[in-house]
């Protein structure tokens, strides 16, 4: 049988949407995985995700839970969840978002407020195509530290110097994670099966533990 592949990924940018509109869209769509919205004082980008958006979002988000444990670090999944600053008129639904450093300040919470909570200390971006609106502005007036950006099959480590993103060759967040590995991993993650990538990322994750010890 003939693989059917998935729809594209769809975006689509509007201009001069109101904060309150912003919202309504939210509230309607509560409950529902996609599509995503992304707001940036009138501008309001739509994404309904594809499914290598998808799969890259979920095997990056393994990655993590999986060295970290490695790593002995406690980490806080809080996937797509939405925030936004009406102060700021911004607000961002990434594909997933992890606290670490912050992880023990809303570890239990069943609401994180952006008003008094830290932003999380991760987030991804993935952009399967070419993005509408540039999100890193958001991220960094939201105060997050770093953002893993996957792009053409390749994912780069950004890192906020408090007004924009560069590269780093690194995550500082949940070292020893270099973002060449990234891309080397997520690449493997197409050729094996789960179970077998799980214990190829596994042993890498101990090796670099040795490495460092």
């Amino acid at each position: 049988m003939q693989a059917v592949a998935g729809p594209p990924e769809q975006r689509i940018l509007l201009r001069n949407v109101a904060w309150e509109t912003y919202e309504r869209l939210l509230a309607d769509h509560l409950d529902s995985s996609a599509p995503r919205f992304a707001y940036d004082r009138g501008l309001l980008e739509i994404v309904r995700p594809s499914t290598e958006h998808e799969t890259a979002n979920r095997t990056l988000a393994l990655l993590v839970e999986v060295v970290a444990e490695e790593l002995g670090i406690d980490v806080l999944n809080v996937g797509s969840m939405t925030f936004r600053r009406q102060d700021l008129q911004r607000g961002f639904e990434p594909g997933s978002s992890f606290y670490i450093q912050h992880e023990s300040s809303v570890r239990g919470r069943t609401q994180i407020d952006p008003l008094v909570d830290p932003p999380p200390d991760l987030v991804f971006e993935i952009d399967v195509t070419h993005p509408s609106l540039n999100k890193l502005p958001i991220y960094a007036h939201l105060g997050v530290p770093e953002v893993w950006r996957y792009h053409d099959r390749r994912v780069t480590v950004l890192r906020s110097d408090g007004e924009e993103y560069r590269e780093s060759a690194a995550s500082v967040v949940l070292p020893p994670l270099p973002g060449d590995a990234l891309t080397g991993l997520l690449s493997e993650s197409r050729t094996l099966t789960r179970t077998a990538w799980l214990r190829t990322l596994r042993a890498w994750a101990r090796n670099r533990v040795r490495a460092v010890e």
